[in-house]
């Protein structure tokens, strides 16, 4: 028969200790924060020694509203044989003294993730509970239980543990890296994250269920996939924009921190933070699993297809005048993030284990909401659409056929070819411990024009019964030396005649900006002449976009399109084609770091610009940010900077967390388009600690 315990004085939830047992020391030193499948210690102090084979002592955990332990949202123990992983929550007395006593408590290793109170009982009959404070608990990689479970080290600390990253943009010819800070252990991201997790509609509509589903990551995933957009309306985090309209908000381009973002959610009274593109809804999902223990990664799709009309093949309409116009589209790039987890959803086997595409820019819904995936890497690879979630969808971004057709005037239209290889190209990530650049193209897709990736392709196109002839002219553009910013565009188009008979060409060529998505925003340039080709024979046509006619222009868009369009004189119907994506080239924004980086001691950057125009810069300003570095965004304001003008501004702060760190800076003035840096930082001890 057990007595009642006598009255503890009070609990020690042992935060620091705890979490930095379990790795979450960086995210809050004064809230307990645990990892399921470990066990935590609590501490009581009480007026007497306890006796645990006669003091009654039970603990209770909750999570949610109507907390039941049919579903798994509430639980109640007192001490039992072990405490470990795979068992139900479970206790066990570690040590006691005649003033206090330590247990060690276990949640399971598929516990829902979130926020738990903490009570206890102590008397047998009594329904009373005394309350000890509150746990939020997070999934698990470093648990071999837990469906997040990630073997390497190396790997847990690049997609659990790192707050920096690269996020890669441009073209596939003219791949940018751009630094980013995710932030996922700055002070209040964590309880930004649960909060975005309430707020989501199936909680909404009946939380006790959604709080129990937060135990599969599956769930939780495609929650946070639709949560980042707010195409739902459903208090999602970014509403999206891209036709460079961005006055009300901030141009998508500007952000360089997910912190900032996900405060200002926040601060909006969870309302929309405008505007986001790709990138930035798939950066700011990266550090929502990060934060909430699910290891992810941020991936670009180089020459990305929007496949409409789910044919498996996106068709792309030029005119006479090498002007396209849009029906299904080719992103320049397209970026969504991959998350670690188990898929036993799907099969009772590991074969779809590991990395699952999730992508919250909203383009389709998904089960009635704009979210996509999990789709698992090997269902893509092979082909296996009938799995969930969304592989189609994402099949066809890396796999499409692009068909392009030329539009005459009467608008009848001819097929030039058809591209089996200029989709899903330099499929890109960062590298662990390294900001090199990863391919990993081969994760998606066979190589191009082997066996297996045809196999897999199963395209209609194959049966259209369509042919091509080899084309009596062959043309390219390619650049004569990289753009930059600030330079004229100097590119070569080359044509050659690969027949017998001379040929008599009018040569139309145009240039359009476009937005990465691959709609054209404006024409900036355009020319026309006629050409004598002779048989088998090249002729060279330079081709100049001067920086006036472009710079301005490219605030609001990605790239420039030059689009070549060769008639044959005598025959307007026989037509040839060559296209290509320049994306300029920043010029270069410095970071110098003066001495050695010491928590909590004085730290100087020096950042550095030079105007390489021959025009005034306006609105300039220079922003720092980095998790670890600086608690906010440091902006220094330029009002204007001449040609050729050099400006340098000097910042001091005080790192306050240890380890490699990384300082993004951006340069954004009114005449072009954001320029990005970075910088690792390797913050020591201070002696003094």
């Amino acid at each position: 028969m057990y007595r009642p315990t006598n009255n503890f004085l009070k609990v020690q939830l042992n935060c620091e200790k705890n979490n930095k047992e379990h790795r979450t020391d960086d995210i809050a030193p004064n809230k307990l924060i645990v990892r399921r499948g470990k066990p935590f210690q609590l501490t009581f102090l009480t007026e007497r020694p306890f006796q645990p084979m006669q003091d009654y002592f039970e603990i209770t955990v909750e999570t949610g509203p109507n907390a039941s332990e049919s579903k798994g949202t509430k639980s109640s123990f007192g001490f039992q044989a072990r405490s470990g992983p795979g068992k139900p929550w479970s206790m066990q007395l570690i040590s006691s003294t005649t003033t206090s006593f330590t247990v060690s408590i276990c949640p399971p290793a598929n516990a829902c993730v979130g926020l738990y109170s903490l009570s206890v009982k102590t008397t047998p009959s009594s329904a009373s509970l005394t309350a000890l404070g509150s746990l939020i608990i997070l999934f698990n990689p470093w648990c071999e239980d837990d469906s997040v479970y990630m073997v390497k080290e190396e790997e847990r600390r690049e997609y659990v543990m790192s707050e920096q990253g690269m996020l890669y943009t441009g073209s596939s010819d003219s791949i940018h890296a751009v630094g980013w800070d995710f932030g996922q252990f700055e002070d209040d991201v964590i309880d930004i994250c649960l909060k975005l997790l309430d707020k989501n509609p199936k909680c909404v509509r009946n939380a006790a269920e959604d709080f129990s589903a937060r135990c599969s990551p599956i769930y939780v995933g495609r929650v946070v996939s639709a949560m980042i957009n707010v195409n739902d309306y459903d208090n999602g985090v970014l509403a999206g924009r891209w036709d460079g309209s961005y006055s009300d908000g901030v141009n998508p381009g500007s952000w360089s921190s997910s912190v900032e973002i996900l405060r200002k959610w926040i601060q909006n009274g969870c309302g929309p933070v405008k505007y986001g593109q790709c990138w930035v809804f798939a950066a700011v999902m990266c550090t929502v699993l990060r934060c909430l223990g699910i290891p992810c990664r941020v991936i670009t799709n180089f020459d990305s297809a929007h496949d409409t009309n789910t044919n498996l093949t996106v068709d792309v309409f030029i005119n006479e005048n090498g002007v396209e116009e849009k029906e299904d589209s080719i992103w320049n790039f397209h970026v969504w993030v991959e998350a670690w987890m188990k898929r036993p959803d799907i099969s009772d086997s590991s074969l779809y284990d590991g990395w699952q595409v999730l992508d919250p820019t909203p383009q389709e819904k998904s089960e009635g909401s704009y979210c996509c995936g999990p789709a698992p890497l090997k269902a893509i690879l092979e082909g296996h659409t009938n799995l969930k979630y969304d592989v189609p969808f994402v099949f066809a971004e890396v796999n499409a056929d692009v068909v392009k057709w030329i539009v005459h005037p009467d608008g009848s239209r001819k097929k030039l070819r058809t591209d089996t290889s200029s989709v899903g190209n330099r499929i890109s990530t960062k590298a662990v411990g390294t900001d090199r650049r990863l391919d990993i193209t081969n994760l998606y897709k066979h190589p191009e024009g082997s066996k297996a990736e045809r196999d897999d392709f199963n395209n209609a196109m194959r049966n259209m019964g369509l042919s091509e002839d080899p084309a009596a002219v062959v043309m390219k553009i390619e650049e004569v030396v990289k753009p930059v910013t600030g330079s004229d565009i100097k590119l070569n188009l080359t044509l050659r005649n690969t027949g017998s008979t001379p040929q008599t060409l009018i040569l139309q060529i145009n240039a359009q900006t476009m937005r990465y998505t691959g709609t054209p925003s404006g024409n900036i340039y355009k020319d026309q002449k006629e050409i004598q080709l002779q048989p088998n024979k090249e002729q060279s046509v330079p081709i100049t976009i001067p920086f006036a006619d472009y710079g301005e222009k490219m605030l609001n868009n990605n790239s420039i399109k030059v689009s070549a369009v060769a008639k044959n004189a005598k025959d307007p119907k026989e037509v040839y084609m060559a296209d290509k994506d320049i994306v300029p080239h920043s010029p270069p924004l410095t970071i110098t770091v003066k001495g050695t980086a010491v928590l909590y001691n004085d730290l100087i950057v020096e950042v550095m610009f030079e105007n390489p125009l021959s025009e005034t810069l306006k609105n300039c300003s220079i922003t720092l940010a980095g998790s670890g570095l600086l608690s906010s965004p440091e902006i220094s304001q330029i009002a204007t900077l001449n040609a050729g003008q050099r400006v340098r501004v000097i910042v001091t702060f005080q790192p306050y967390r240890t380890g490699l760190k990384k300082l993004v800076a951006d340069f954004q003035c009114s005449n072009f388009t954001k320029i990005n840096a970075s910088c690792n930082i390797d913050v020591k001890p201070s002696s003094r600690n």
